[in-house]
């Protein structure tokens, strides 16, 4: 049986969200935290392996909260990033106290990730159908990069007007797909709030609005090992090319790296589209918001509680 994992970015602070680590909150009615559910909702659509990627500090609480509960129900493995993983001949620059983002997060699972994988952020919920789409496509496709210096890669695209906050601005990668339902460029754009009309992003000089309607990125991606590769070497080329005065804050960001390689003609994204309703805790006053939408899942019979009975 081909195995396929899901990988799990969970290494993040949380700043916006008041300083405590968002990933361990409890938010449904069994207790269960964001992470259970796309866990669930993996496993249901056939993936076998969960990678968490936390920071070391975590360890134990995480392992406590979650990752021993987990291993009971599917192959578990743990990768860390920290600040000063980096590659030989770089050094984390004066004043730097953060990570270097997504990218780096993932490249940090390079060891524990031998098969097709799904990648996601650790503090969304994105709902069945875009697991099971990704899922089906990593099944039925192959990693020929090596034959063809294409890289295939996939990604459960968002509704933007299923994905916004009611408490705050949030950064969304608008897409730009062609006729052939491939990503032909991601446009991030930050503080995009829900208006009257639908939704709109806050600049200096006011509201620009946007079409709810378009297609957006959520960092749930669908990969395969080859791309890890690459990911090392454009992370090398990344902390070699900071710009000046970037040194503290420059992320080496998914979203940014699939955009280039794009660019570069070097990779074919497909996009899946997911209707589902994605909601998260973006803010401290979301909580509330998510508790209520995950009571009404369980109502409605689409989750069991408590969900890992």
């Amino acid at each position: 049986m081909k195995k396929t994992a899901l990988v799990i970015m969970a290494a993040g602070i949380g700043s916006r969200y008041g300083g405590g680590i968002k990933q361990m909150d409890s938010m449904g009615p069994g207790g269960e935290i964001m992470m259970d559910y796309s866990i669930y909702d993996a496993i249901k659509a056939g993936f076998n392996k969960v990678v968490f990627i936390i920071r070391h500090d975590l360890d134990k609480d995480f392992r406590e909260i979650i990752g021993d509960r987990i291993s009971q129900v599917v192959e578990v493995e743990y990768a860390y990033q920290e600040l000063d993983d980096l590659p030989e001949g770089f050094s984390v620059p004066e004043g730097r106290t953060k990570p270097w983002g997504t990218g780096q997060a993932l490249l940090a699972a390079k060891d524990a990730i031998h098969e097709p994988f799904a990648v996601i952020n650790a503090d969304d919920y994105y709902g069945p159908e875009g697991f099971r789409k990704l899922h089906d496509i990593l099944m039925s496709e192959e990693d020929d990069a090596a034959q063809t210096g294409i890289q295939k890669i996939s990604m459960a695209a968002f509704v933007l007007g299923n994905t916004l906050s009611d408490n705050g601005g949030v950064t969304r990668g608008i897409l730009r797909i062609n006729q052939e339902g491939n990503l032909v460029g991601i446009n991030e754009t930050k503080n995009i709030i829900r208006t009257e009309g639908g939704a709109a992003v806050m600049t200096d000089d006011g509201l620009l609005p946007l079409n709810k309607s378009n297609l957006v990125s959520m960092n749930m991606w669908g990969m395969h090992t080859s791309f890890l590769d690459l990911l090392e070497g454009g992370f090398k080329d990344f902390l070699g090319s900071l710009p000046e005065g970037k040194e503290k804050t420059a992320e080496y960001l998914l979203p940014t790296i699939v955009d280039d390689l794009i660019k570069k003609d070097r990779t074919r994204v497909h996009v899946e589209v997911s209707n589902d309703v994605w909601f998260g805790v973006t803010y401290q006053e979301d909580r509330k918001s998510v508790r209520a939408s995950l009571q009404k899942l369980v109502d409605e019979g689409v989750y069991p509680c408590p969900l890992f009975g």
